[in-house]
């Protein structure tokens, strides 16, 4: 088959699509024909040499893919999660999703609802997880809450607005321009901030404070996410795009009776992806099948073109998820 894989840390051009062995399932694990991969920012790390693969993986990049089942390895029959032979899925990978066939355990498959085009669902496993492990399971969102939500229109940023609304939460979101934010408040954002223009903790603060915040900067943000709190909020890390260190005051923290977390997904253990699978089976699917959260795609690249694909992506100017279409050429 052909895979992804960066032959020396670098940018964009170190990816190459070259013959690779074709995996097979093991117990416990799904083999899915993969149709397409959706870009994430842990794969741009890891062409960068920042990001260490988790134990086990393979070096092959993508963390989650659409397709069909191709084959099921030893017990997966007796799952009752299990999928058909032929039936259209997706998945949540710890890696290899850049390639024509891939194995994952059948905990991290789920079927795509029919009113979702099957190449667009490539783009929803990864961030469903990674904001309803979040969101829900460590932010303990309830309905009526306000979440705010930097980073507005990437991947991560545009499912979330759309869950959060769909769940009677309030969106506020940050971004850098006025037509991310138009793009945002069609998704279902009421609280727009310009953070070139706005401090947005002073914003946050004029709507009463967020009751949760999905922070991708990490550092550079912890003062002012702490002041845009109102008591009992919290805080959840799930990227460190302005720094890893940054100062907290404790007291602001404890007169907010408020919480500061942070997480990755990647790297945890096939039973915690499984449970935060079937959160997102329980929470998203519905609201997938309903029409209510929706898959947004920026771009579909060739997996040929996988360099083209990072280059635009690096870029940041994607609204949406950028794809991988891994389907054999004619």
């Amino acid at each position: 088959m052909l895979a992804v894989h960066a032959d020396r840390p670098g940018g964009p051009e170190v990816l190459t699509a070259t013959e690779t062995e074709r995996p097979t399932p093991g117990p416990g694990e799904v083999l899915i024909r993969v149709l397409a991969a959706g870009l994430n920012r842990a794969d741009t790390l890891q062409r960068e040499g920042h990001y260490r693969v988790p134990a086990g993986a393979t070096d092959i990049l993508g963390l989650e893919v659409s397709g069909s089942v191709a084959a099921l390895g030893e017990g997966v029959a007796d799952d009752e999660r299990a999928p058909s032979i032929g039936e259209p899925v997706m998945a949540l990978l710890a890696s290899g999703g850049y390639a024509e066939f891939v194995s994952v355990p059948v905990g991290q498959v789920l079927p795509i609802p029919e009113r979702i085009d099957p190449v667009h669902a490539a783009g929803i496993p990864e961030v469903a997880a990674t904001v309803v492990s979040n969101l829900n399971l460590v932010g303990r969102f309830q309905p009526g809450e306000t979440v705010l939500i930097h980073g507005a229109t990437g991947g991560i940023g545009v499912f979330a607005i759309q869950l959060v609304h769909a769940l009677g939460g309030v969106v506020a979101v940050t971004a850098s321009s006025t037509a991310k934010l138009e793009q945002a408040r069609l998704l279902g954002a009421r609280i727009l901030i310009n953070y070139r223009e706005q401090d947005f903790a002073e914003v946050m603060a004029e709507h009463g404070g967020a009751d949760v915040i999905l922070d991708t900067v990490g550092g550079s943000y912890l003062e002012r996410n702490v002041q845009a709190l109102r008591r009992g909020g919290r805080i959840v890390t799930i990227a460190v795009q302005g720094g890893a260190r940054g100062e907290l005051d404790f007291g602001a923290l404890m007169t907010k009776k408020a919480s500061v977390s942070a997480t990755t997904l990647r790297d945890r253990s096939v039973a915690e992806k499984t449970e935060i699978m079937d959160a997102v089976r329980r929470i998203v699917l519905p609201l997938l099948e309903s029409g209510q959260v929706r898959p947004v795609t920026d771009s579909i690249y060739p997996l040929a073109e996988v360099a083209a694909a990072h280059a635009h992506f690096d870029t940041g100017t994607h609204l949406g998820k950028v794809l991988l279409d891994c389907r054999p050429s004619e």
